[in-house]
């Protein structure tokens, strides 16, 4: 009878001992496959984001760490690329890279309104940085404005109080980084004398309250946005005025720099002495 409940014992601890190893297992494999789905994920993305591999059909699947890479690119460089930003990401400990060099590879067509990952996020940044540099503005008050991009043509719809808003509009949105075209559907509809007085004190009430550092950050922020190098570019604010120091390649980056700077709320003047040119 003792034997008997000793070898009962046993087996139950057995059974139980195999059933937690069993689902030990089972846990531990289902946290590996979302890590190699999150992996996998992480490196497809980069490949629709990079201007030089989103037009390309590539293909990634992980297991346990290891990267493997499929499609077509044109040039060696690329498949390089490719590899090393498997190897970047964390937990990847190895590429097999079977991607294929076709000098003659076409990527696949897309229609005429189908838009690729990259170029949805693309025309999705140009859109926020539009926005931005029309709100920042002290010289676009009295826009209602909605901005639309598709591919790199923004398109402006809403109304301004003037002709000379809806033209500044027009011109800001196409020194924005990343855009092809613009379509400036903006209505001009002129506010009454009262009202046009009311947004202007405001506006004006609202960038004395404006802070040195808020209109440095927005000043760097606009020369990223624009079609000027401001990475050469220092900018520092002392009660509104601004002074831009640092190089640039040309008079007519030098100059668009100012007045880019100028165009910012709040900013009362601008100091660009120390800003030299290098041609």
């Amino acid at each position: 009878m003792y034997t008997q409940s000793r070898k009962l014992l046993l087996a139950s601890g057995i059974a139980l001992a195999m059933a937690a190893t069993s689902g030990a297992a089972a846990a531990s494999t289902v946290s590996q496959d979302v890590t190699d789905a999150r992996q996998e994920t992480q490196i497809w993305t980069t490949y629709a984001l990079s201007p030089y591999l989103r037009a390309n059909d590539l293909k990634v699947s992980v297991h346990d760490g290891k990267a493997t890479l499929t499609g077509k690119v044109e040039e060696t460089v690329n498949k390089d690329l490719a590899k090393q930003i498997a190897l970047g990401v964390d937990g990847i400990k190895a590429v097999d890279n079977q991607i294929v060099v076709q000098t003659d590879y076409t990527p696949p067509a897309r229609t005429s309104t189908e838009r690729s990952y990259g170029e949805v996020i693309d025309d999705a940044t140009i859109t926020a940085a539009v926005k931005s540099r029309l709100v920042w503005s002290k010289n676009t008050e009295g826009l209602a404005t909605d901005v639309d991009t598709k591919r790199g043509k923004v398109s402006l719809m809403g109304t301004a109080d003037s002709k000379a808003s809806k033209d500044l509009a027009g011109r800001l949105a196409l020194d924005t980084r990343g855009v092809v075209a613009v379509d400036n559907q903006l209505v001009v509809k002129s506010a009454s004398p009262s009202a046009a007085s009311t947004v202007k004190s405001s506006t004006k009430g609202a960038e004395q309250g404006m802070s040195d550092g808020w209109i440095t950050t927005k000043v760097k922020s606009t020369f990223m946005f624009s079609h000027v190098d401001g990475s050469d570019i220092s900018v520092s604010t002392d009660k509104g005025i601004v002074t831009l120091s640092g190089s640039v390649d040309s008079g007519a980056e030098r100059a668009l720099a100012i007045q880019l700077a100028q165009n910012v709320r709040g900013v009362n003047s601008v100091n660009a002495k120390a800003l030299t040119t290098t041609s």
